[in-house]
């Protein structure tokens, strides 16, 4: 049965495509639910959605500033430059129709920006506080930080052409020469110096974490194999597995208790539009 939110008419088939959407993941996360209770929340929960998505929507529209056509042409031409894949829709085939979505989006992302920036960040006690309660949570693996050189064995490159480039590039290191200065001239991986940053166990192919692992900070390598040729590592630092300090991981809390508490303001804002709204679901 459609919907009539503030005397716009909400076709049915939107309610059942979110319902497609959400379905996976309230499956998931409501396993032992009885599956017709769950089939009834799964529905109710996707009316709610489109509902608020709609109303949203038009407090947005209902705003009297315009979107300047400098900034509507410049997201006109970003939605173009995509794929329907990328963006998961199809474009509609009449233009006017697509600027006016473009533009009510646009609208939209102001709203919630606007909504956004009354709130304020977290205070010093509350990330203090998040620290306390989810410790367990931030322990962090055992890290290396790490450089390399690799010459790829590849249908470009055979064994005995890599093997060869990486034993120039070990003579230079052998000879002085700086390991950021050969990784970026010599690499096939250029940049950064050949720098990996921090990772842990398991992200890099097995032969990397083994040499790499068993290493210091300011070692290097011997010439080693791996899957994707021939390498050498250079240990830049380690850390221990462990709970990070406070000030490791602050910005990290910051990010997740602001973004709760513009969750928590858009939420808000939605109760007050649908405390407001006439909402009817018409019979067929």
């Amino acid at each position: 049965m459609p919907l009539v939110v503030n005397g716009e008419t909400v076709d049915d088939s939107l309610i059942r495509q979110e319902a497609r959407v959400i379905r996976p993941r309230m499956m998931e996360a409501m396993a032992n639910e009885d599956p017709v209770a769950l089939e009834m929340k799964v529905k109710e929960w996707a009316r709610e959605n489109v509902i608020e998505r709609v109303l949203l929507r038009q407090a947005a529209a209902a705003d009297a500033e315009p979107i300047t056509p400098e900034v509507l042409d410049q997201a006109l031409a970003r939605v173009r430059e995509q794929t329907p894949g990328q963006t998961g829709c199809i474009f509609p085939s009449n233009g006017d129709q697509l600027r006016r979505e473009v533009e009510l989006q646009l609208r939209v992302d102001r709203l919630v920006g606007r909504i956004n920036a009354r709130v304020s960040p977290p205070r010093n006690k509350d990330v203090v506080e998040y620290y306390r309660k989810h410790k367990q949570s931030l322990l962090a693996p055992e890290m290396v930080h790490a450089a390399h050189i690799v010459k790829n064995v590849d249908e470009n490159c055979d064994e005995a052409t890599a093997q060869a480039g990486i034993r120039e590039a070990e003579a230079e290191l052998r000879q002085g020469a700086s390991f950021e200065e050969v990784a970026d001239r010599r690499s096939d991986c250029p940049g950064r110096g050949g720098d990996l940053g921090w990772f842990p166990r398991g992200q890099m192919v097995d032969e990397f974490d083994r040499v790499v692992f068993a290493m210091q900070p300011g070692q290097m390598s011997e010439i080693f194999r791996s899957s994707f040729g021939f390498h050498i590592a250079r240990v830049i630092g380690r850390r221990p597995a462990g709970i990070p300090a406070l000030e490791e991981v602050r910005e990290k809390i910051e990010e997740v208790l602001l973004a709760e508490k513009r969750q928590r303001a858009l939420e808000q804002f939605l109760d007050h539009l649908r405390a407001q709204a006439d909402i009817q679901t018409v019979k067929a």
